[in-house]
Parts: C-alpha cells; structure tokens; sequence
C-alpha cells in the first residue's frame, strides 16, 4: 500500500479542494477566521475550482448550525439563514466506499481518535487534492506529515494563492 504521505496523481495538482464542515461553518457564521474562510471559497471559485467533502460534512455542518442555535450563539433568524445558504454551498459530496478504508488507516497511522476527521483526509488522498481545514486541533495533528493539509488561518488573500 502507498504512504499515505503521497497523494499528487503523476505529480500534477487537482483542480479540487478538499474542505471540512469547520470551514463550511466558517464561512456561515460569523467568529473566527471567518473572512480568511470567506476569501478561501472565492479565490477558489474565481480560479474554477470544484469544493469536494466526504457526505458526512453535510450532517456535520447541519448539526452544527442547530447547536449555535440552541446553545444561542446565533439567533434562530440567523440559524435559518446559515441553514438555506449551506443548502446552496457548491460543494460535491462523496460516499465513495473506499474513503472508509482509508479514513480507518490514516486514523491508526496518526494516531486519531476519530474516523470521521481521517475521512476527509482519505478523500483529499483519494482525489489527489490539497485538503483545507478550520480545525486547528486537527492540522496540528497532522501538519508534520500531511504537507498538502492546510489551516485556514494561515491564508492572506495579499500573500499567496489557495493553490
């Protein structure tokens, strides 16, 4: 089996982009690193790139939305309208079978306790894309290993291209 470190497909970058619910949330909610979120999916869109995650990010997200509401960090209002934007977030969703594998790989061999963070990392792997990620627990985790996992914090517009 290849390491799990080698993603790019002969050596050429894919016009995708692996993103997790963190980011999605991100760019729904106002909080932090919210405009770096913001300004990632539209550098991206203007640059024609497709938004992929794992089909899980679509419960994530929606649950997430429903706890800010109900923990009343945003108004039900608010709740709603995060809700109807997601509905409409251009991103493909994949259920492939093969990403389960890979997820319960990359979780033993960096020592994660939770698959459902590995499956996004098994989907970026799969495509051959970078993967970018609001979860900073998760990057630092992997960061060491995973040269084409990237924190949205560390992008500024003015200093270099998503891709």
């Amino acid at each position: 089996m290849p390491p799990l470190t080698n993603y790019a497909k002969n050596g050429i970058m894919s016009s995708q982009v692996c993103i997790d619910a963190n980011l999605v949330v991100r760019v729904l909610t106002p909080g932090q690193e919210s405009a770096q979120a913001i300004a990632l999916i539209e550098a991206w869109q203007q640059a024609g790139h497709s938004l992929i995650a794992p089909a899980l990010l679509a419960f994530e997200v929606t649950s997430t939305l429903r706890r800010f509401v109900h923990l009343q960090a945003i108004t039900p209002s608010q709740g709603e309208q995060a809700f109807a934007r997601f509905l409409q977030f251009p991103i493909r969703l994949s259920a492939r079978r093969s990403i389960f594998p890979l997820a319960w790989r990359f979780s033993q061999e960096l020592h994660l306790p939770r698959a459902y963070d590995t499956a996004y990392l098994a989907l970026a792997q799969l495509q051959g894309c970078d993967f970018w990620t609001a979860d900073e627990r998760l990057y630092n985790a992997v960061k060491g290993q995973l040269a084409w996992v990237k924190w949205v914090g560390d992008f500024h517009s003015d200093q270099f291209a998503p891709l």
